[in-house]
């Protein structure tokens, strides 16, 4: 069974930085389909960051060139670094992972898409 419990959330100020983790068991982190989506209060859930194992990484243009996705295959974890932080990032931030192959999935496939979810780490930005 495959667990993921995401930690390093908290709140800071805007323009400030924070690194989420993704601990993943019963899985590869390295061989499996990773996001990270996160839902506002009062708005739906939105994809954030996505790397299948064999292709490219993809961002929301909401977050291009302020947030960065990673795997670390020693520890078997997932990050998300998020710098430059803005008010409107306030949210539960959750990681997501699937073992199907890339193309089943597509580029920037939705939460709901995914076999595994955890249960989320709030982010808080304060102007």
């Amino acid at each position: 069974q495959v667990q993921l419990v995401e930690s390093g959330g908290g709140t800071v100020q805007a323009g400030g930085s924070l690194r989420l983790s993704c601990a993943v068991t019963g899985a590869a982190v390295s061989s499996y389909y990773m996001a990270w989506f996160r839902q506002a209060p009062g708005k739906e859930r939105e994809g954030v960051a996505w790397q299948c194992y064999a292709g490219p990484i993809r961002y929301a243009d909401s977050v291009k060139g302020r947030f960065f996705i990673s795997r670390d295959k020693a520890n078997n974890t997932l990050y998300l670094q998020m710098n430059d932080l803005k008010p409107e990032d306030t949210a539960i931030y959750y990681c997501a992972s699937d073992p199907r192959e890339c193309w089943r999935l597509g580029s920037s496939p939705p939460m709901h898409y995914f076999a595994s979810q955890g249960q989320g780490t709030q982010v808080t930005v304060s102007s």
